[in-house]
């Protein structure tokens, strides 16, 4: 009987300390999330787009084009010459006096043609009548180096051999003249009478085409 107790004492020891194990165990497990740093959501900055508007900067007006220049065609023009009436004839009711035109600049230039010519007069220097009339054919073209002349032969009718009532004689001043293919005119003073109409039965000026003086 004693022998029997005494295995049995170790067996119980056993099991007690078993079950003081288990007791122990009993505390509660340790939650490994609870003691882990809690984890941190980075949240990226909203991305700011910035749009950059083309502004875009105001069509600048062009620069207006150069004003055209007159081509230098070589024809004499009015500012190149000095204008005169050269010493004339008498005849049939008429006088003859040539126009006489001078190279007065730098360079050589051309002429050929009729010129235009008409009466002018008042303070205005309107035009009286009408034009000269343009007799016979063109002529060949005057080269005038600087210092020459040229001539045209213009045709004043004796205005008093027409109808006062048609002719409407008007004192005049003298001539306008354009040189043949130009625009800007020259006077040249000549006092005189001319008809204000137009419709007098005849000219009352005439005009040859240009030759070498």
């Amino acid at each position: 009987m004693e022998m029997k107790l005494s295995r049995l004492f170790p067996v119980l020891a056993a099991s007690a300390g078993v079950l003081a194990l288990s007791a122990c165990g009993g505390g509660g497990t340790t939650n490994a999330a609870s003691s882990s740093t809690p984890s941190t959501t980075s949240e990226s900055p909203t991305a700011t787009t910035t749009v950059t508007t083309a502004t875009s900067s105001p069509a600048s007006t062009p620069a207006p084009p150069p004003a055209a220049q007159p081509a230098d065609n070589g024809l004499c023009k009015a500012g190149d010459v000095k204008l005169s009436l050269g010493q004339g004839d008498a005849g049939a009711g008429s006088t003859f006096r040539p126009l006489l035109i001078k190279n007065t600049s730098s360079k050589p230039c051309m002429i050929q043609g009729f010129p235009g010519v008409s009466y002018v007069g008042g303070t205005d220097g309107h035009q009286v009548g009408k034009d000269a009339f343009r007799e016979g054919t063109k002529g060949n073209a005057v080269k005038l180096n600087p210092g020459q002349t040229a001539a045209a032969d213009i045709q004043f009718v004796n205005v008093q051999n027409f109808d006062p009532g048609t002719c409407q004689p008007t004192q005049v001043k003298g001539l306008r003249i354009y040189l043949p293919q130009e625009t800007a005119s020259n006077f040249v003073p000549s006092e005189g009478t001319g008809c204000a109409s137009t419709k007098i039965p005849g000219n009352q000026l005439a005009v040859k085409t240009v030759h070498p003086a």
